[in-house]
């Protein structure tokens, strides 16, 4: 009876002393900073290759500006993901400028000018300037991309959305971000089937 009582009440802590490593593995990865996930190297094996064989149809090839993958011959794994992050980093976090300026209306009509200006400025900043940020940040990561030498290639929206994202209004988390530019490094580096180079 004594050895089943203090079997009982060892119970706890073995079950205490098994879950600590797991409380503290799972504690581990979400103690991981921005800055963290900015210098992550991850195993290119560990990654899953997306589908990238598609029949083009006309819409797709109109949106090529918008949707496409980078690929150069030669290149390592670490290579594409460095060149990759170097030209993120140029690319995000673009400022978009206020459609309507309140100099003018506030010279013309005072306060009342200031804060119709203020308001207008914010309507146009959400209906534009999402779409605008979007735009700055595909064109700076084609500029960048093609200056390191990297081919670009068209895909359709759906394909391209499995390992890529776009920031308009709001931003993307850091893991989030840092996983997709991984997976973006691995087709970059890859040995792919030849397709047109669409270019900057």
């Amino acid at each position: 009876m004594k050895n089943m009582v203090a079997a009982l009440a060892s119970a706890p802590l073995l079950a205490l002393a098994f879950a600590a490593p797991v409380a503290a593995q799972a504690q581990s990865k979400s103690e991981m900073t921005d800055k963290d996930w900015r210098e992550w190297a991850p195993d290119p094996a560990t990654l899953k290759m997306p589908v990238l064989a598609f029949e083009p149809s006309d819409n797709d090839v109109k949106n090529y500006k918008k949707y496409y993958y980078f690929n150069r011959d030669e290149t390592s794994f670490e290579e594409a993901l460095e060149d990759l992050r170097f030209c993120d980093e140029l690319a995000r976090g673009l400022a978009t400028q206020n459609y309507y300026g309140n100099a003018g209306t506030s010279a013309m009509y005072g306060v009342g000018g200031v804060i119709g200006g203020a308001i207008g400025g914010a309507m146009a900043q959400a209906i534009y300037g999402s779409a605008e940020k979007r735009a700055k940040r595909r064109v700076n990561m084609r500029r960048c991309m093609h200056f390191k030498g990297y081919a670009r290639h068209g895909l359709t929206k759906d394909l391209w959305k499995e390992f890529n994202f776009e920031e308009g209004g709001g931003s993307v988390e850091e893991e989030a971000r840092q996983r997709m530019i991984a997976v973006q490094a691995l087709v970059a580096s890859s040995d792919l089937p030849a397709t047109e180079n669409i270019g900057l």
